[in-house]
């Protein structure tokens, strides 16, 4: 009979050397960080030039905008 509070230690069956992903596993997983952090970095370069380009129209079409309106008021003093 076992004493109260002693736990039996369980033996391992399986060798944990042939269930490790040894090199190539690390080597995969290598790549996939590289891969998808230079996925993130692009997205993020292309978002980016999306954005800048939005802020650009913008700011063209307020221009534009501005000219009309101007040229509006030159043609109402004037007529």
């Amino acid at each position: 009979m076992q004493a109260l509070g002693t736990m039996p230690t369980p033996t391992p069956t399986v060798d944990p050397m042939l269930v490790s992903p040894g090199p190539m596993g690390f080597a995969v997983i290598v790549i996939l960080v590289v891969l998808v952090t230079l996925l993130v970095l692009d997205m993020l370069r292309r978002v980016r030039r999306a954005r800048y380009r939005e802020e650009a129209n913008e700011a063209l079409d307020a221009e534009e905008a501005a000219a009309r309106e101007r040229e509006a008021r030159r043609d109402a003093e004037d007529g």
